[in-house]
């Protein structure tokens, strides 16, 4: 099959938007089958697509929890781990007494067309986020991803225009917005507790490279091809996907190998990144926007089939004068440094995985006096969002019936992600770079500006879909 690349620039997705009767206009309200008088309690359908370690650890959980949404399909490529899903979240109705049959897809585009599906949750690899969120926003799905949005700069892009223009719900797994502590910390920041910020820095943890891998028969039950979507044909081996084992818990324990493969995933740089540079733009009142100026390195491996970054260091400069600092060697958090104090927030002692090294805090807030976390806010200061109950889904779920923004917006996902994704081309390029946040593209680099899109496998990728939807649009 063929890998192009696919040219696709902001403003042909503004002129597009502007159509009116095009395909991206929607109506900004919620499915008339939810509001109804025969609406079945109201409740809103829901669509799993992917059903591996993410979404059986935590998105379905976190769904299944929220008493006005029903999960009613769920999806994967792997044959037997939609089986399992299907069964789980079966059994989970079945206890509460609800009997609910679940439906079971291998192509997530067949469950788009249902009419009773009202929203999707994208719990994906890397790079499968950016194609089904496009097209369930096209086909008038509410949605919920995974981070990191995406995959590159361009797709960004392009999901953000197409999900606003179609006035769909969001929320990206940034989950951290909805945690307290990381609240209270952006709000102290934004409401000069520590003076002017002049530097955050930030530590995340790195993955191992990996041996050379033999190749290995496909599964029968796994549709391996389309797995790798727009990515190149390679051969198959069960450390570029996911586990194989006939013990349930150990299919969905371990983190899989397509983690540690920039094919499919950067690295830490977005695997976490994508959480902390979200706070630190929270923090910042930068998120809408990004970094001016970047500089960065890397380690590589130059053999294996693991070959995500390993030991880094990135400084991104920001127009408002702060400067963020990703290193491997700074504790897994985000500290606001600023002319009168800093403040340190993390998850406790939470690691990426079992094989990542902890935060080495106890403390999941911290700063450098006591008074700047003890003294309350004003009536007259600034107040973020906050998620009702701390609880991500249910500030998504909440978004749906209200029609009012979550925690995160396509734009503010866009923005943290390709805040990501610039740092990496820094790492690879290894030389200072000037970026335009406006225009998002490099100043006079056209290298630079090369990274920011990668080719797409035909008949699958985002930009490929988008084009399509303009197509479309365009009459």
């Amino acid at each position: 099959m063929k890998t192009t690349p696919i040219p696709f620039t902001r403003r042909e997705f503004v002129r597009t938007s502007m159509l009116g009767a095009g395909v991206f206009a929607l109506p900004n309200i919620i499915s008339a089958r939810l509001l109804g008088a025969d609406a079945p309690s109201k409740k809103i359908n829901l669509l799993q697509i992917g059903c591996g370690r993410i979404a059986r650890g935590m998105d379905l959980p976190g769904i299944l929890a929220q008493d006005r949404a029903r999960v009613v399909a769920v999806c994967d490529l792997d044959s037997i781990r939609v089986t399992d899903a299907q069964r789980y979240v079966e059994g989970f109705y079945a206890q509460k007494g609800i009997p609910l049959k679940v439906a079971a897809y291998a192509d997530y585009r067949e469950a788009l067309q249902r009419a009773d599906i009202d929203a999707v949750a994208v719990s994906t690899p890397d790079h499968w986020h950016a194609q089904p969120v496009i097209e369930a926003a096209l086909a008038g799905k509410d949605i919920y991803v995974q981070k990191p949005l995406t995959m590159t700069v361009r797709e960004g892009r392009a999901v953000s225009d197409i999900v606003k223009a179609k006035q769909r719900a969001f929320q990206i797994g940034s989950q951290q917005r909805s945690g307290a502590q990381f609240r209270l910390a952006c709000e102290l920041v934004r409401n000069g507790r520590i003076g002017k910020i002049h530097t955050v820095k930030i530590g995340l943890p790195i993955d191992p490279a990996g041996p050379v891998e033999p190749e290995m028969p496909v599964p029968s039950h796994l549709n391996y091809e389309r797995w790798l979507g727009s990515t190149p044909l390679m051969p198959y081996t069960e450390n570029r996907v996911h586990v194989q084992s006939a013990d349930a818990k150990k299919r969905y324990a371990d983190r899989p190998g397509w983690l540690r493969i920039e094919s499919y995933c950067l690295g830490m740089i977005t695997g976490w990144g994508s959480h902390h540079v979200d706070i630190a733009h929270w923090g910042l009142d930068t998120e809408h926007t990004g970094p001016v100026a970047l500089v960065g390195r890397a380690e590589f491996p130059k053999s294996g089939l693991w070959n995500v970054h390993g030991a880094y260091h990135v400084e991104s400069r920001y127009a408002n004068g702060a400067t963020v600092v990703i290193d491997h060697t700074f504790p897994n958090g985000i500290r606001f440094e600023g002319s009168d104090g800093w403040i340190f927030v993390t998850r406790e002692s939470a690691r990426a995985a079992r094989i990542d090294p902890a935060t080495g805090q106890t403390k999941a807030l911290t700063a450098s006096k006591a008074d700047i976390l003890r003294a309350p806010l004003g009536a007259k200061d600034l107040r973020l969002h906050a998620s009702e109950n701390n609880d991500h889904h249910r500030d998504w779920i909440n978004s749906i019936l209200s029609r009012k923004p979550a925690v995160t917006t396509p734009e503010i996902a866009h923005r943290s992600t390709s805040a990501c994704a610039l740092a990496w081309i820094a790492m690879k390029t290894g030389r200072k770079l000037t970026w335009d946040p406006a225009q998002e593209r490099f100043v006079n680099d056209a290298a630079a500006d090369a990274l920011l899109t990668r080719a797409e496998r035909a008949p699958y990728g985002a930009l490929r879909t988008a084009a399509s939807a303009l197509r479309r649009a365009a009459g």
